[in-house]
């Protein structure tokens, strides 16, 4: 049976968005246009893709185990056009990398610019969310994540273990009660994460302090250094962000001192994308080069 990898691509579109109009977006055609390729591609195949209901279309078994094949394709072509310009193996077009807004908002800016200086042809763009991210629906085309994946198609690679402490502002401890035992904590207001939208258990830092309540919660990390840098309490804090906060100080160090670890996740079909392959290799490099430099600024700061 022929197909029309013009109809795959559509297929793959609304696999990804779960939408005709926002795979139509994408694809730059009308959603009645895309609704009409995806029946002409189920009648073809003589069986249905896709659960279809006013929430949206959302992949049935069929459609999970075409989904398999079809991005195959798609890596395949790319890798072709790459060869055919003459472009294998060298850092250019687009990469997309999805990350928690820890590492996006402190790390990935100078490491994924440091690249694109050495790299002109290359567009690099981060989606900075605190969140698993789907690689078969090529949400992005990498993901650093705190947890390695046990279920997919996907690789993992170690990039590298961080530090976390607990800290406030030099202000807020002048003015508060000595903090010298983790039950002084008690009387302290606490900034943590939303307790129902934690979305790696690696995040959970609290639990390992005893203590039982955030007085200021959010899922950003960002939002988090913020209000620790307005002196508003103590939170558990990455020691790469530190110097940014040049009046932030650690808090019990030597009872909290929490150590993460960083992995690079990719789809497996990706294993033989040779531009992609030497984009993570840069990537990682970079990576392991910043945190380490900045926990050697934030230990010499404090």
């Amino acid at each position: 049976m022929a197909f029309d990898w013009d109809d795959m691509r559509v297929f793959l579109a609304v696999a990804r968005a779960e939408s005709l109009y926002k795979a139509g977006k994408a694809l730059k055609l009308d959603p009645a246009t895309v609704g009409r390729r995806i029946a002409r591609l189920e009648d073809k195949l003589g069986a249905a893709l896709f659960a279809k209901s006013v929430q949206g279309y959302v992949l049935n078994g069929e459609g999970e185990r075409l989904l398999v094949h079809a991005t195959r394709a798609e890596t395949a072509l790319a890798q072709g056009a790459e060869e055919l310009h003459g472009q294998a193996g060298q850092l250019s077009g687009v990469v997309r990398i999805g990350a928690p807004d820890g590492s996006a908002n402190y790390l990935l800016p100078q490491v994924c610019a440091a690249i694109c200086d050495e790299n002109p042809g290359l567009e690099v763009q981060i989606v900075a969310l605190p969140r698993v991210f789907n690689l078969s629906k090529r949400e992005a085309d990498m993901a650093i994540t705190l947890s390695r994946p046990t279920a997919g198609r996907l690789m993992a690679q170690k990039i590298t273990d961080y530090k976390l402490h607990l800290a406030a502002t030099q202000g807020y401890l002048d003015s508060h009660a000595p903090i010298r035992k983790l039950k002084d904590l008690k009387g302290h207001r606490i900034i943590g994460y939303i307790p129902d939208m934690i979305f790696d258990k690696e995040v959970d830092y609290l639990a390992e302090t005893g203590v039982d309540h955030v007085s200021l919660a959010s899922n950003s990390v960002a939002v988090q250094v913020n209000w620790v840098r307005q002196g508003a309490g103590l939170a558990i804090v990455h020691d790469f962000c530190m110097p940014t906060l040049p009046d932030i100080r650690r808090v019990l160090p030597d009872m909290v001192s929490l150590t993460r670890t960083f992995y690079l996740v990719r789809h497996l079909d990706d294993k033989r994308v040779e531009r992609l392959n030497r984009f993570a290799e840069s990537f990682i490099t970079g990576v392991r080069r910043e945190v380490a430099l900045l926990e050697g600024q934030a230990k010499r700061a404090t």
